[in-house]
């Protein structure tokens, strides 16, 4: 009898494969993407994607077993001198390795690929006829194929600012933060652009690509006002976190038809604000 198992992929493998969904020198300049630890003839049998990965994802990778984590955001991206495990980056790292847990962060290379972080966000509001709301620039590694940052579509049924405001809050999944408006509340949308995290760089572009309003994460007050007052697109600003799990089940998805692998998807809600409660109530 003959056994059709089929072996594993190894932990280079699966980097192989990121890395050709999420091209490494797509990611900018200060960014820190790639395999971040992890022996590359390491077998993978399961793997979590996670937005964040901070201990309590460590702690749920630990219990489902996983070989492999798959994050969005990186663990190291500003310079260190230590990972001593009495830091709280080095308590990671440490718990990772004795678990046998290899780490690999696709980040801006993720938000500019198409399909990418923003494609993810946009098919949660049913958006169509998806174009970058900024083009990866003439030259660049990214350039052409539909890459760049944000995305511009329309939505599937117009409707005003505050229904669309609860539309979106049905749709992403549920943080403590929510989902907050700016604009006139019966303003008409029809063209949305989004922006999976933060996005406040990318306000004027928003107007200059004719959105009736632009959705993205940690919009910040001077900002938002002054776009705002210069009649720019109505504003719409959701927690970081949930404006990127989106994502998540694409990866997971592509892994799972690649792979003989378990490709799972971490729900913890990672955002740092926990608690809502309006003023004056």
């Amino acid at each position: 009898m003959t056994d059709t198992a089929v072996a594993p992929p190894a932990v280079r493998d699966v980097v192989a494969a990121l890395d050709a969904l999420y091209p490494r020198d797509w990611a900018e300049q200060w960014d820190r993407v790639g395999l971040v630890l992890g022996e590359f003839d390491n077998p993978v049998t399961t793997v979590l994607c996670v937005v964040d990965c901070v201990p309590e994802t460590v702690a749920e990778a630990v219990a489902v077993g996983a070989d492999l984590i798959v994050a969005h955001h990186p663990l190291l991206l500003k310079g260190v001198s230590s990972v001593a495990p009495d830091t709280y980056k080095g308590r990671i790292v440490h718990r990772l390795i004795k678990a046998d847990i290899a780490l690999y962060v696709a980040h801006t290379n993720a938000d500019v690929a198409s399909p990418g972080v923003s494609d993810a966000l946009a098919a949660r509001l049913d958006l169509t006829g998806l174009r970058p709301l900024v083009p990866a620039a003439p030259g660049s590694p990214a350039a052409g194929g539909g890459r760049g940052a944000g995305r511009v579509g329309e939505l599937a049924t117009p409707m005003p600012l505050a229904e669309l405001t609860r539309f979106v809050a049905r749709n992403l999944p549920h943080t403590a933060a929510g989902v907050r408006a700016a604009g006139d509340p019966g303003r008409l949308v029809r063209t949305l652009a989004v922006c999976g995290g933060a996005g406040d760089s990318f306000l004027a572009d928003a107007g200059r690509a004719g959105a009736d309003a632009y959705l993205c994460a940690d919009l910040r007050h001077h900002p938002a006002s002054e776009h705002l007052a210069a009649g720019g697109p109505a504003l719409l600003d959701v927690a970081h976190w949930a404006s990127e799990r989106p994502w998540l089940d694409d990866v997971a998805g592509l892994l799972r038809a690649q792979f003989p692998v378990t490709a799972l998807v971490s729900d913890l809600d990672t955002d740092p604000w926990t608690v809502h409660a309006v003023s004056g109530k």
